[in-house]
């Protein structure tokens, strides 16, 4: 079986996969370092505080998506969360611990505490510990293929790959998994924008499975993120995490008054930032774009060593320390909501593809809560590598 894409999704797929006994090769457009995973700093969400259950994270994320998440594909996410994360404990990753448990942060759009964190590099923790775990395995690696084409064929499916050298390789698979994220950064750049995202974000194989008859759903719903870096320009389309607002800062305008609920969903406060902006309250950045304060000095010392040593690494690299002074901020893109649509399985309307993580649609709805789009990876990457091994048997 084949699987299309190294980030979080498809190297969880990838292991999973071989774990059920298949023979998998992972094709990947650059190298397999190369993802948006790598970037995501955040964390990961999932229901083990007393107070909190997967029913709890459900109804969160049924209400940042505005009623518009596929019900069965958030009970699953929800439900496999804990088990998710001892998974990849099981592999390596090492999640940031206090007072003998998790050390749980609530985020935006969340009604408990449920944020587990690597430092804020936890994307970075989980990449790491996958590829690690798929290149001890047997698995064949394709760096420097880009898929340009899949057709059915007896059996299966035949991907069609443009290597390095500009050669065009086909590979035939019993089953396929699509997990090559979506479009944000092709999209920013047409649209003159900045964006959080890794430049392989140009979402040609979404184009691909829809010209091969998939469906899709909600393709128009891109999502900002509403804290993009705005100064100094080394910073610009950084991701400041969210987390940093879970740990006590706020948005301020010109004036210096909180305009919006520093932990609203990601669409509210965005929204809310740009809507300010409109009515002149915003600041501009030393080179003169919009923005806001993100007021970090209210952060404690302790939290942002401990929850945010990479962001204050960054700043302070670029001469600015965020627990002395306000930073620039405003909503830059983000992510791709929408995707290709899927069943409980990851299985897409084409029978023997499957999809998983940024490329499939259905599990966020039309607003995705930060936090759970590496569950997502996690969840539906493992059952896409389970579901598509036991379909290449059959």
């Amino acid at each position: 079986m084949l699987v299309i894409g190294s980030g979080a999704s498809g190297l969880a797929a990838a292991v999973s996969a071989e774990r059920t006994g298949a023979r998998v090769a992972l094709a990947t457009k650059t190298t397999l370092q190369a993802c948006n995973s790598a970037k995501a700093q955040g964390g990961i969400q999932a229901a083990f505080s007393q107070d909190d259950s997967p029913e709890v994270h459900a109804e969160d994320v049924m209400r940042s998506s505005h009623e518009t998440a596929e019900p069965r594909l958030v009970e699953v996410l929800t439900s496999e969360a804990p088990s998710a994360i001892h998974w990849l404990e099981e592999l390596g990753v090492e999640f940031t611990r206090s007072n003998g448990g998790y050390r749980l942060a609530r985020c935006g759009g969340a009604t408990r505490h449920r944020l587990l964190q690597v430092g804020d590099r936890t994307g970075h923790a989980i990449t790491k510990a996958l590829r690690e775990a798929y290149e001890s395995g047997a698995g064949t690696e394709l760096p420097h293929h880009a898929l340009v084409c899949l057709q059915p064929r007896e059996n299966g499916w035949t991907a069609t790959f443009e290597t390095k050298n500009e050669e065009i390789a086909d590979v035939d698979a019993a089953s396929v998994i699509l997990a090559a994220g979506g479009r944000c950064f092709h999209e920013a750049e047409t649209r003159g924008e900045l964006s959080t995202n890794h430049p392989n974000a140009t979402g040609e194989v979404t184009r691909i499975a829809l010209d091969a008859g998939a469906e899709a759903r909600d393709l128009d719903a891109l999502q900002y993120h509403p804290n993009g870096g705005a100064w100094p320009n080394t910073m610009q389309g950084y991701s400041i995490p969210e987390t940093t607002r879970a740990y006590g800062a706020v948005l301020l305008n010109a004036d210096g008054e909180e305009f919006t609920d520093s932990l609203g969903a990601r669409d509210a406060v965005s929204q809310a930032i740009v809507d300010e902006v409109g009515t002149g309250k915003g600041v501009l950045t030393p080179d003169g774009r919009p923005a806001v304060w993100l007021d970090t000095t209210r952060i404690s010392e302790e939290d942002a060593e401990i929850s945010l040593p990479y962001m204050l690494r960054r700043y302070r690299g670029a001469g600015i320390d965020p627990l002395a002074e306000k930073i620039f901020t405003y909503p830059v893109l983000h992510y791709q909501n929408g995707g290709l649509v899927i069943d409980e399985h990851a299985e897409t309307t084409l029978e023997g593809v499957f999809a998983c993580g940024e490329i499939a649609g259905g599990t966020h709805g039309r607003n995705r809560m930060m936090g759970n789009s590496l569950l997502e990876c996690t969840v539906f990457g493992r059952r896409a590598g389970k579901a598509a091994a036991e379909k290449a048997r059959t």
